[in-house]
C-alpha cells in the first residue's frame, strides 16, 4: 500500500449513485465460503457503524475474499451470505463509462460524439451551451449539466417507473428537461458532479442504438465478464426476505427497511446508479479494471479504451466513472437505503469493496485499508 493511497482513499466521497472473448476467472472465485478475518472486521464494522449488515471484499494478485455479517432485514433473523445482492449505487457509472468504451470500439459511437448529434433530431429545444457536449465530458462530470433534475420531475419519474413509458423514452424526456435550459457551467471547465449528465449519455447511446440501456449493459459489460448475479433497482423482493434489504433513519433513528420499487430511485436513472450486484461477480467486474488498468491483455477492450477511461480528460481528478488518486480509482454510492465504497489499485493488483445496508458514515479510508492490507494465511 502507497502513502498515495494512505493519504488519499479517505476522499472515498464521490458520488454521496457485441461480443467478446469470456474472462477466465480464478478458481477461488467461485469459492464464496465467508472468510472468518474479513466476517470479524464486517462484524466489528457492523456494530460500530450501525448497519444491518456489512459486506467486505478483499482482491489482491487475483485472489478474492469476501467477509459477511449482519441480517438481510433488521425487523428479522436472516442473515445475509456471501452471495447475496448488494445496491451498488453510483459505484455503476463506471459499468456505463465501460459501455461507452465497448460501443466505441465496435464503432457504433465515438467517444467525441455530441449531445446534438444522438438527440438533435429527438428534441424540441437543446440550448446552445450543451450542442458540443461529448461523452467526454458528460462522463466526466464536465458537461455543465446539474447534479440532478428538479425535485417535481423526479416525482414524475418515480410515479412512471417500469410501468409508464418504456424507460428510453424515459431518459429522453429527463434529458429534454435538462438540456432545454443553458448550462450550468462552460462545458470543459469545471467538475461538476452530475447525475444528470448520466442520464444523458444513457439516452444517448439508446438513441444511438435503438436499444435500452438496460439491455446494452447486460449484453456489452455483463455477459462478455461472465457477470449472471445482477439486476436493477432494490435487490430481491416484497414477499419474502431472499436477499439484503435498504435501510432508512426511522422513528428515534432505528433504521426501517425497505423493499419493492420504492426502495430505490427511479428507474431512469439507471445509467447514474441503480444496479445491484453480488460481491463475487462485482470482483469479475473489478479484477477487469484492475487488469486493465496494468496492461494486462484481457480479450474485453483494448489498451487504448482502458486508458481513457482510467484518465481524466479535463484538469480536475476525475476519469470516466472512476475518481482519481495518484494510483487508485476510487468511487462511492448511496441511494440513502445502501453504501458501497470501492477502490482499486491496478498497479498493486489489489482493491477493496465495503457494502452496507444502511447509508452510514465512519472512517471508510481506514477501513479500505484495513481490508486491502489484510494478511493472508
Amino acid at each position: 500500500m502507497t502513502s498515495t493511497l494512505r493519504q488519499s482513499v479517505h476522499r472515498l466521497s464521490i458520488g454521496l449513485a457485441s461480443a467478446a472473448c469470456l474472462l477466465a476467472a480464478p478458481a477461488a472465485w467461485a469459492q464464496t465460503s465467508n472468510d472468518a478475518t474479513l466476517a470479524a472486521l464486517a462484524e466489528d464494522t457492523r456494530d460500530s457503524w450501525g448497519s444491518p449488515a456489512v459486506g467486505l471484499m478483499q482482491l489482491r494478485e487475483g485472489e478474492v475474499h469476501i467477509g459477511v455479517a449482519g441480517l438481510r432485514d433488521v425487523s428479522d433473523t436472516a442473515e445475509v451470505s456471501t452471495d447475496d445482492l448488494w445496491h451498488l449505487g453510483s459505484n455503476t457509472k463506471s459499468m456505463t463509462a465501460t459501455l461507452v468504451a465497448r460501443l466505441a470500439e465496435s464503432g457504433v459511437i465515438s467517444w467525441d460524439d455530441t449531445v446534438s448529434q444522438h438527440l438533435g433530431e429527438h428534441l424540441e429545444l437543446i440550448d446552445p451551451g450543451f450542442h458540443d457536449v461529448t461523452f467526454r465530458h458528460l462522463l466526466s462530470h464536465h458537461s455543465g449539466a446539474p447534479a440532478n433534475i428538479g425535485q417535481a420531475y423526479m416525482m414524475m419519474f418515480a410515479l412512471e417507473r417500469e410501468g409508464g413509458r418504456p424507460l428510453p423514452e424515459q431518459r429522453l424526456s429527463y434529458a429534454g428537461h435538462i438540456l432545454a435550459l443553458p448550462p450550468e457551467s462552460e462545458p470543459g471547465s469545471t467538475y461538476l458532479y452530475s447525475n444528470a449528465g448520466y442520464v444523458i449519455a444513457g439516452a444517448m447511446l439508446e438513441q444511438a442504438t435503438g436499444e435500452a440501456w438496460e439491455v446494452l449493459i447486460e449484453r456489452e459489460v455483463m455477459t462478455p465478464l461472465g457477470i449472471d448475479d445482477f439486476g436493477f433497482g432494490a435487490p430481491g423482493s416484497t414477499e419474502v426476505i431472499d436477499q439484503p434489504r435498504g435501510h432508512l433513519d426511522g422513528s428515534h433513528g432505528n433504521p426501517a427497511a425497505m423493499s419493492g420499487p420504492t426502495a430505490d430511485n427511479p428507474p431512469v436513472l439507471g445509467p447514474a446508479g441503480t444496479m445491484h450486484m453480488s460481491l463475487p461477480d462485482y470482483a469479475l467486474y473489478l479484477q477487469a479494471h484492475i487488469d486493465g488498468g496494468r496492461g494486462v491483455e484481457t480479450g474485453f477492450l483494448s489498451q487504448e479504451s482502458w486508458d481513457i477511461l482510467h484518465t481524466r480528460p479535463f484538469e480536475a481528478g476525475y476519469a470516466m466513472g472512476w475518481g482519481l488518486g495518484s494510483d487508485e480509482l476510487q468511487h462511492s454510492g448511496s441511494n440513502r437505503m445502501w453504501l458501497m465504497h470501492t477502490v482499486i489499485v491496478p498497479e498493486q493488483q489489489m482493491g477493496a469493496v465495503i457494502a452496507m445496508n444502511r447509508m452510514r458514515t465512519g472512517n471508510a479510508g481506514a477501513l479500505l485499508r484495513e481490508i486491502a492490507t489484510t494478511a493472508r494465511d
